[in-house]
């Protein structure tokens, strides 16, 4: 059999109901010929919990699955471990809380083709179910990526998910995300950014969108305004991470977050008094900007690699 074309690539941790939701939306593509696909999912758990599920998944796939068991943990090792058994010369990664429609990766190609893109991104709709009401719009909103009307060229780049990359763009086909945003995330940031310096193409294509699940556990300001400030900690962290470091560049976002911080900070306290329907929206926006200023060590957040009852 010749070697797939495209590898479909879903990490997961501890997600069965997830990752069954996101592995079946793959195998209902339509658009492109199943000959080319396989699919890979790497478990990023201690132990082999997603073994069973996958196996079973695998029985009513219409290419072939592979499971890969990553025990270390940590975002960046599940994605270089699916990308060490990955065949295909393009990979599409897909969450293991987001749905696929049934043309999204045949949407992807197209783009790919149409723009010679090295890297494609598409909008993810955030959809909190019913029962979910407290600051209902603004956690639709901020589990979603949003986008350009129109298909065109980017110069600027998103997150991993739902994204279309050639392989032949990425510095190391096989181990390309930094082990140092293991537990923080924005490892595919510092990739993009890596790639972006080297002249990589990027592309954003509408039509390839994918629904987006949380996990209960994450539809609170309690998960998402640390969150918000991680987001806000990126440009700071990623100047100081250049070679050489961009001291400038640094003092500009502290700078900038600084009085974001102060003003939205101040104007998230009035809207909380008020009992204002978009406290949430500004309180975020103060988050983000205090991450900016505060992006350094003792400030970091884990949010990922962390053992069950961590």
């Amino acid at each position: 059999m010749a070697s797939p074309r495209i590898s479909l690539v879903i990490p997961t941790q501890r997600r069965p109901d997830g990752l069954s939701v996101a592995a079946r939306s793959t195998f209902r593509q339509t658009g492109v010929a199943p000959g080319l696909l396989e699919l890979v999912v790497v478990d990023n758990d201690q132990t082999p919990s997603a073994q069973a599920t996958v196996e079973a998944l695998a029985a009513e796939a219409p290419f072939p699955v592979t499971y890969v068991h990553e025990p270390n943990p940590g975002v960046a090792n599940a994605r270089n471990a699916a990308l060490e058994q990955a065949k295909g010369e393009f990979i599409a990664f897909l969450d293991d809380d987001e749905e696929a429609p049934p043309g999204w990766l045949a949407a992807l190609i197209a783009a790919q083709k149409r723009f010679e893109a090295d890297v494609v991104f598409g909008p993810v709709r955030g959809r909190a179910p019913a029962r979910v009401t407290r600051h209902r719009n603004y956690l639709e909103r901020f589990f979603s990526r949003e986008g350009p009307a129109k298909a065109e060229v980017l110069d600027h780049y998103y997150g991993c998910g739902d994204s279309l990359i050639r392989r032949a763009a990425l510095p190391d086909p096989n181990r390309p995300f930094s082990a140092i945003r293991n537990y923080i995330g924005g490892e595919d940031d510092l990739l993009f950014a890596q790639m972006k310096d080297a002249g990589a193409v990027f592309a954003w294509e509408p039509a390839a969108w994918v629904w987006e699940d949380p996990v209960p556990a994450r539809l609170s300001l309690r998960y998402t305004i640390p969150r918000a400030f991680a987001y806000g900690q990126g440009p700071s962290a990623a100047c100081a991470a250049a070679s050489p470091p961009d001291r400038l560049g640094v003092a500009f976002w502290m700078a900038q977050g600084l009085a974001q911080a102060g003003v939205f900070g101040a104007l998230a306290g009035l809207k909380w008094l008020i009992r204002a329907p978009d406290f949430a929206f500004t309180l975020d926006r103060a988050a983000r900007g205090l991450g900016k200023t505060l992006w350094w060590g003792p400030f970091k957040i884990h949010f990922y690699g962390l053992r069950a009852g961590a």
